[in-house]
């Protein structure tokens, strides 16, 4: 039991004496009691899953066996902080393997973060003062928005549109707004929406922050996760970005590695050591094993990536074909490992409606668009992380609901 008092003790951020009782629920949550339900209310009914992007397969074994053999050594047993220096090192390598930049120091333009959800939500604890503007990209991830607003901070959002191939309009932001903006929030290759931005994109991105005074920071979490001879640019290939730019990228989605929660911010030097000293407020770091596992997966990136993206183009020719055979008309994605699709005809661009028809239907889920802000209203996602069967399943059945 909880004493009667408590619910009134919560702070406002969370709704006050009225967190609990309200309907608002993180959007991934929402699938988990949307599955729940549909399965209590049909216990012999097989619910084919397409929600959550969680890669379906394991970590690479080389790399597993690092952990393992790093994990039974005493010396690893400890507090790691802000990461050592195995990991920090194998970071910048694998960003001038990858992106050819150049000069990056390990102790000054390198941060580990266990995973790179808590760093984007650490991230306004180091710039936002109440009244703040953070530009958050939308539909999108919201951890950052959050917080935000969480530290008394405003969100402005910047819709994503097809007509404009998911970009932000920068210059659609008046002169107040940017006067008092601290951050600009992007994530390209693009999770929901599957878009991606070339440099030419960020070199406006970069000299917008500079021209504003405003840090730029880039999700780069679905770097690795490229088909067809694409390859996703970092923004710190462009000159002089980590003037104005940090960077966050994680092992979770590229390297089959969600659970493990590893990843790294490298950038700006100044915002680096703030947001080092947020950190050491906050957690002590990564388990050491787990570290020197992460810098042998990035040591060896060019063997491990090429086999998970097989399988995940395979998917996603499975279903983009399945579904254009069946009345959508659906450009194949070059990166991410999702679909984006718009909700059928007859669904007047409901993506809650449609998705929940859908589940109680068909027993397939959907991620509804309308949970990632409402620009995302209108589509729905479908994550690629699932067997093949499940999908080629799924597929059937989802097209049989837009007939």
């Amino acid at each position: 039991m909880t004493a009667s008092y408590i619910q009134n003790q919560f702070a406002d951020r969370l709704g006050g004496d009225q967190f609990g009782k309200d309907t608002k629920i993180y959007k991934f949550e929402k699938i988990k009691r949307a599955k729940r339900a549909a399965l209590e209310a049909n216990p012999d009914k097989e619910l084919f899953d397409m929600g959550v992007g969680e890669p379906d397969a394991m970590a690479d074994p080389g790399v597993v066996k690092v952990l393992q053999q790093e994990a039974e050594k005493p010396e690893n047993r400890g507090y790691t902080d802000n990461g050592i220096e195995e990991f920090k090192i194998a970071a910048v390598r694998y960003m001038e393997k990858t992106f050819g930049i150049q000069g990056l120091d390990p102790q000054k333009h390198v941060n580990h973060s266990i995973g790179s959800k808590p760093a984007l939500a650490m991230t306004p604890q180091v710039f936002i003062n109440p009244g703040d503007i953070t530009l958050m990209t939308t539909p999108g991830y919201p951890v950052m928005g959050t917080h935000t607003q969480y530290l008394g901070g405003e969100v402005v959002n910047l819709p994503l549109t097809e007509e404009n191939n998911f970009l932000p309009d920068l210059k659609s932001i008046d002169s107040a707004t940017a006067k008092k903006a601290k951050l600009l929030y992007l994530n390209y290759p693009n999770n929901p929406t599957t878009a991606t931005a070339d440099l030419d994109f960020f070199k406006r991105v970069v000299e917008f922050g500079r021209q504003h005074n405003i840090l730029i920071a880039h999700d780069s979490a679905y770097s690795e996760n490229t088909y067809d001879g694409y390859k996703a640019p970092s923004i710190l290939e462009v000159d002089g970005a980590d003037e104005v730019a940090v960077e966050f990228f994680s092992l979770s989605k590229g390297f089959n590695m969600t659970g493990w929660r590893l990843g790294f911010v490298v950038g700006n030097v100044s915002a680096l050591a703030a947001l080092d000293k947020v950190k050491n407020n906050i957690d002590n770091g990564s388990l050491r094993a787990l570290q020197f596992a992460g810098a042998k997966a990035l040591s060896v990136v060019d063997e491990i990536i090429p086999p998970i993206n097989a399988v995940y183009k395979r998917r996603r020719d499975m279903v983009v074909d399945g579904l254009n055979s069946n009345g959508w008309s659906l450009e194949k994605p070059k990166a991410t490992i999702y679909i984006w699709a718009p909700v059928p005809d007859g669904y007047n661009g409901q993506s809650t409606e449609f998705a929940t028809e859908l589940l109680e239907k068909s027993g397939v889920v959907v991620t509804p668009g309308l949970l990632y802000g409402q620009w995302g209203e209108g589509y729905f996602r479908i994550s690629l992380t699932y067997p093949d069967e499940v999908i080629q399943e799924a597929i059937s059945r989802l097209a049989e609901m837009r007939l």
